[in-house]
């Protein structure tokens, strides 16, 4: 995002979405709701590990079943409580996750 995010930082994120049912991921959902999604989390995270500090970077992983990873529902929570703000539409975060 070009608009600085926070603390004059901005915010770089890269979003997965994974197969909840795939071979690589099935011993885990069927445990864990969202595990996939945490997984793709971890490995997004891990990815971009050398980025400049100078950035914000959040991974942003579901699955195509539902589930979202915690760091994705809380960028998405944000996002909506900031568009909220601006556009003073309560239903805004609503319709962004639409």
């Amino acid at each position: 995002m070009l608009i600085p995010w926070r603390l004059g930082r901005s915010l770089l994120w890269d979003a997965t979405c994974v197969h909840t049912l795939a071979a690589s991921h099935i011993q885990a959902t069927s445990s864990m709701v969202g595990a996939a999604a945490t997984s793709a989390e971890q490995a997004k995270r891990r990815k971009y590990e050398n980025l400049d500090s100078s950035f914000i970077f959040v991974p942003f992983g579901v699955e195509i079943l539902g589930p979202w990873s915690p760091e994705a529902r809380a960028l998405f929570k944000e996002l909506s409580k900031r568009v909220i703000e601006s556009t003073g539409d309560p239903r805004a975060g609503s319709y962004l996750g639409q």
